[in-house]
């Protein structure tokens, strides 16, 4: 049997999956999960044991742009004026609100009457249709990486591995549909009269009735059809679903994503913050070493040099960490902190990644100093030569800014 391409009637998609795909949505959660053949380490909630590029062997990744590993032995002479970083890679993440299937494409001047709708920030339109693997239909969009990856929840947005796997014309599935189907990641599938296709990631895209993702050139092999697919951005809860469907005309199908209230989060509880935010990295480094009694701030900032060139260069890193600091995801759950007291663990900000890489430090023994030092050092990257050269360019530090 050919691979069938149209989405199937959208209500008895939705049925099962919309409540429980919006509450996920609308808590903010989203997981990924990598196969084995994947970048090692590179899995939200899995990997290395370390904060940083755990068991990779020193290579000098993570220096000032341009550097080696010579050059990085020298302190940055710009510590005590470099204002430290907030914010991830660059990603606008642009969540649906609407999401809307069409039975035939959807021309540019429809899109644009819809993204003149009052409340609408943004619209776009992607290519769906319907394979079955084993005789259970899957409903697939079929995207080109670089378009649709804002519109997917951050933590999938912001992972390199998925946006690769479909480079390479691989399946990034739903979690629900690899729990429902028993998939295997890594493991080839053969589509009912189609190619065999590779489960490469998996991720919570939020999508209703949605069980994954290919590529637009895979999609167009397998004769989806183009354009049907419309997204639909703006302020939640506001925007008009009956206008739109108006618009894509009667046999259209218009569903909500994601929170239906308008309501503001309350903002969070006010918190002590552990640094605060200081004007440079010098004294970011300087206040995030009080955490941890007897640890001297020049290894935060050798540490902060050699991982990211204190922010210049915030990853992914080749093993999947992420931030000024460098760290692992999985590794952030446990020692993530909110430094600047702005209610949020940001693995992105200096202000939380460094007092975060104290306490990691600390809870590994770095205060007591001697060979627990070295071996503090060695757990947040297991390579000794790597901790040669973080604590000698903390020694350079000191002689520096004594």
């Amino acid at each position: 049997m050919r691979p069938v391409p149209r989405f199937t009637t959208l209500r008895t998609l939705v049925a099962g999956l919309a409540a429980v795909i919006t509450v996920v949505i609308a808590s903010g959660c989203a997981f990924l999960i990598l196969d084995g053949a994947g970048t090692p380490g590179v899995s939200i909630g899995e990997g290395d044991t370390g904060a940083g590029d755990t068991g990779k062997e020193d290579t000098g990744e993570g220096d000032t742009a341009g550097q080696g590993p010579a050059a990085a032995l020298v302190p940055d002479p710009t510590l005590p004026s470099n204002s430290p970083v907030i914010g991830g890679p660059g990603v606008q993440v642009t969540p649906p609100r609407l999401m809307a299937i069409s039975p035939s494409p959807v021309s540019s001047r429809t899109l644009r009457k819809i993204a003149a709708l009052r409340h609408v920030q943004k619209v776009a339109a992607t290519d769906g249709g319907t394979v079955r693997i084993s005789g259970n239909g899957l409903q697939l969009l079929a995207v080109d990486p670089a378009q649709f990856r804002s519109w997917t929840p951050r933590p999938v947005a912001e992972h390199p591995e998925v946006w690769s796997a479909l480079a390479r014309n691989e399946f990034v599935a739903d979690g629900a549909t690899i729990k429902r189907l028993g998939m295997v990641l890594g493991a080839e599938y053969q589509l009912d009269g189609g190619p065999r296709l590779r489960v490469a990631a998996s991720a919570s895209l939020g999508l209703p009735g949605v069980d994954g993702l290919i590529s637009k050139d895979l999609g167009r092999r397998l004769g989806f059809a183009s354009g049907v697919v419309v997204l639909v951005h703006g302020d939640s809860g506001k925007l008009d679903e009956h206008r739109v469907e108006r618009l894509l005309g009667p046999k259209a199908q218009v569903v909500t994503v994601g929170p239906t209230r308008a309501d503001p989060k309350p903002p969070p509880a006010a918190r002590q913050a552990l640094v605060g935010r200081p004007e440079s990295y010098l004294e970011l480094y300087q206040r995030a070493a009080t955490l941890c009694p007897g640890l001297s701030w020049t290894v935060l900032a050798a540490i902060g040099q050699v991982e990211s060139g204190h922010g210049r260069n915030n990853g992914p890193s080749s093993a999947g960490a992420l931030g000024p600091m460098q760290f692992m995801p999985s590794t952030w759950k446990s020692y993530g902190v909110d430094g600047d007291g702005d209610g949020q663990a940001d693995i992105w900000s200096a202000y939380d990644a460094v007092p975060a890489a104290a306490k990691y430090l600390c809870a590994n023994g770095a205060g007591l100093g001697g060979e627990k030092l070295r071996k503090s050092v060695w757990f947040y990257n297991h390579s000794w030569a790597y901790v040669n050269r973080v604590l000698s360019l903390a020694t350079a530090y000191a002689r520096t800014y004594s």
